[in-house]
C-alpha cells in the first residue's frame, strides 16, 4: 500500500512553509484546530515583525493576538508561542533543540508537534499521529488504535525509521487528498484493490474523481 501512496503522491513533504526550525515550531503549534494554508497566510507577517525567538519573546501577547487572531484559539496560541520563544532564549540559547525531551518541555508543544519538528527540520524519525493519519492508517487496517499514542507504534512498527517521515507525509497527503473524513474517494483511489475500508465512499471512478482536491495553497 505504501509503494502505491508513494508513486501517488511522489512530491509529499511538509505543507507549512518554514525557514528554518524556529518558524517550523511556531507554525506548527498554530497549525492545531485549523488549515496549513490559514497558517501560511498569517506566518510572513508574523516573522516579519518578530524574526527570532528573542524578538518573539519580547512581543506583548496581545499584538501577537491580533495577527494570529484569523487562525483561531489565539489567545492561547499566542501565549504558546511567547512564552516557547522566551524558553528558548533563557534554556537553550535561542536555538530550537533538536531532541524530543526538550522540545516537550515547551509551551504548547506536544509530542506530535515535536516530532513535526524534528522529522522536517533536524532529520529525525518520527511518526506524527495528525488526525489525517489517525484517520486513513484505521481505514487501510495499519492500526486498530483511537489514540494517538496507539498509532504512532503502530505504524511506526510497520515501517523502518527511515521511512517514517516520509510514510506520514504520504499519508496525509493521501489524507487531504482523496481519503476524506466525509465521502472518501475510493474509485480513484491508489490502494483501493488493498484497502478494507473500500466503499465506505462512491466507488464510482467519475463520481470518485469529483472528490479529488488538492488543498488550496
Amino acid at each position: 500500500m505504501y509503494q502505491k501512496l508513494s508513486v501517488c503522491y511522489p512530491d509529499a513533504r511538509c505543507e507549512l512553509d518554514f525557514d528554518g526550525p524556529f518558524q517550523l515550531l511556531v507554525a506548527t503549534v498554530l497549525s492545531a484546530q485549523t488549515t496549513d494554508r490559514r497558517v501560511n497566510q498569517v506566518t510572513p507577517v508574523l516573522f516579519g515583525l518578530w524574526p527570532d525567538p528573542a524578538a518573539l519573546a519580547r512581543a506583548a501577547v496581545a499584538d501577537v493576538e491580533q495577527v494570529i487572531r484569523p487562525l483561531g484559539f489565539f489567545h492561547t496560541k499566542a501565549a504558546a508561542i511567547v512564552g516557547l520563544s522566551a524558553d528558548l532564549v533563557e534554556r537553550f540559547d535561542a536555538r530550537v533543540p533538536g531532541d524530543l525531551g526538550s522540545l516537550v518541555t515547551l509551551p504548547g508543544v506536544g509530542r506530535k508537534t515535536a516530532n513535526v519538528v524534528l522529522g522536517n527540520a533536524f532529520g529525525v524519525p518520527g511518526i506524527t499521529p495528525d488526525t489525517h493519519l489517525m484517520r486513513v492508517s484505521r481505514r487501510m487496517g495499519w492500526t486498530t488504535s483511537t489514540t494517538p499514542g496507539g498509532v504512532e507504534t503502530d505504524v511506526g512498527a510497520l515501517f523502518d525509521p527511515d521511512d517514517w517521515v516520509m510514510v506520514c507525509h504520504r499519508v496525509i497527503w493521501h489524507g487531504r487528498r482523496r481519503c476524506h473524513a466525509r465521502r472518501p474517494a475510493c474509485g480513484a483511489c491508489p490502494v483501493a484493490a488493498l484497502c478494507p475500508s473500500f466503499g465506505e465512499g462512491p466507488t464510482d471512478p467519475g463520481a470518485a474523481a469529483l472528490l479529488v482536491r488538492e488543498p488550496r495553497r
